[in-house]
């Protein structure tokens, strides 16, 4: 949302949801935009259907999940959905007995509890009626961040039949209230205002979804590892966690050293310069091993920053035409940068380690697994590895998503100086072994990260005499 609002705490919706009342659901700015009332179905009463319909477009839905669906045999209102959103919609109901017309709040409220019973049988349902059950997507937020699933994941976290009742709110006029208004209507109503990207953040770093499934042993380049073979339950991707040492005594006082490292066919195996992945993979393995122990973990589907591959090799034509890295996703409709961290956090709290020292010159990665639950002690800097085919790529990174690159322009002017680029590329072996220091992460009265000041002395001196 563009203005911020306040926005209340997940637990304080499940909490109102359990006890039979309404809160209101926000969602992206770039999605629909909107609030919604959403309340559970085994909770509907006619004041609250009432109250609903007087503040909405009068629009009933009842999202539920497609196996209570398919044994009311409720089917989809079309076998080809032209949705923008694929909104599944499905063959309007009312319940057969206690209904009049099925239109007023009462008969309402009456439809959306037979539907929610588990004990009602088909027959008991008329179609078509005034209620439109919506069918949920499995994984909910996690996997489609709408109303739809939104609702249903939030009867389920309070215990309650995992169907929702949900209403777009509108203003008088007939028009959709926007985020202010939102915020206001809520006070007024003395209703709890949630996001969906909220909801996403909580379930992420509550529920454990990685599941592991596989161990072994890693002989590498750089040293013995463990890999360790995790599947996703939510969607089935598959991700790895290569251990070094022994990370069994990890504690805040000894935190371990990590690499969260975003899947790159193009530059960890086919060695692209475009991008500077497969020296960060490779300088973080090294580093790991240097230390005793640490843990990169390997997570799949980040190619391209989560666009994935070929629409990556599309981002790069762009860029041969002049476009820098962020602005080519931007143009084929996409976001700069799709990824999240709570598979890594996941994967992490599998294996016992809950603070680290991150490998990264990307303070969002340091501050997405704060949001996550990964408490990060350290932010250790990776060093720039500027060729003539990525320089534009990692000025970007720094100038424009906030990537610390400290000493690149440096770097870059000594590579391009013929008569200092052999020194320069054989001071690489120094950067994996002789890093930069940093400060240790701090924390304000709130408990958000303050990213620190890195000291690179390494080349000081170096770059005061090609000065002189």
């Amino acid at each position: 949302m563009s203005e911020r609002v306040r926005l209340d705490s997940v637990e304080r919706a499940v909490a109102d949801i359990a006890a039979g009342k309404a809160v209101v659901v926000v969602d992206d700015e770039d999605r629909e935009n909107e609030g919604d009332i959403i309340f559970a179905a085994a909770k509907a009463t006619p004041e609250l259907m009432a109250f609903t319909i007087r503040h909405s477009s009068g629009v009933i839905c009842a999202p539920m999940p497609g196996d209570m669906l398919d044994r009311l045999e409720i089917p989809l209102m079309t076998p080809h959905n032209r949705d923008p959103l694929r909104t599944a919609y499905t063959i309007s109901v009312d319940a057969r007995d206690g209904t009049t017309t099925g239109i007023s709040a009462a008969d309402r409220a009456r439809t959306v509890k037979v539907l929610a019973d588990s004990a009602t049988e088909p027959w008991e349902l008329t179609r078509p009626g005034h209620v439109f059950p919506l069918r949920y997507r499995e994984g909910g937020v996690l996997v489609r961040r709408g109303h739809t699933e939104a609702a249903v994941d939030l009867a389920r976290m309070a215990g309650l039949t995992p169907a929702g009742v949900l209403v777009e709110i509108v203003n008088d006029d007939g028009t959709m209230k926007r985020a202010p208004e939102l915020r206001a209507f809520a006070d007024e109503h003395d209703l709890a205002m949630i996001s969906i990207e909220d909801l996403v953040r909580y379930r992420r770093r509550t529920e454990q979804h990685a599941v592991r499934v596989a161990e072994t042993r890693l002989p590498t380049a750089h040293g013995e590892f463990t890999a360790v073979g995790y599947r996703i339950t939510i969607d089935g991707s598959e991700h790895v966690a290569l251990v070094h040492g022994d990370i069994s005594d990890a504690s805040e006082a000894d935190p371990v050293l990590v690499r969260v490292h975003s899947e790159c066919l193009t530059g960890d195996v086919f060695g692209s310069q475009r991008c500077d992945c497969g020296p960060q993979l490779d300088e973080s393995l090294a580093r790991i091993v240097e230390e005793g122990r640490g843990v990169v973990v390997y997570l799949r589907g980040h190619e391209g920053r989560g666009i994935g591959l070929v629409a990556k090799l599309q981002a790069y034509q762009l860029q041969d035409g002049g476009r820098d890295t962020v602005d080519a996703n931007l143009d084929l409709g996409l976001p700069a940068d799709a990824r999240h961290y709570g598979t890594a956090t996941q994967i992490l709290r599998d294996l016992g380690v809950s603070s680290v020292r991150l490998l990264t010159n990307n303070p969002e990665k340091t501050s997405n697994l704060e949001e996550y639950g990964v408490h990060v002690t350290e932010r250790v800097p990776l060093a720039p590895r500027p060729n003539d085919h990525n320089i534009a790529y990692l000025r970007t990174k720094r100038d424009r998503m906030g990537h610390q690159l400290d000493g690149l322009d440096a770097y870059v002017a000594r590579i391009a100086d013929p008569h200092l680029r052999d020194a320069a590329l054989a001071d690489e072996a120094d950067l994996v072994v002789d890093p930069p220091r940093v400060d240790a992460v701090t924390h304000d009265p709130s408990g958000n990260a303050t990213i620190p000041n890195v000291h690179d002395d390494r080349h000081a001196h170096d770059l005061e005499g090609d000065r002189r």
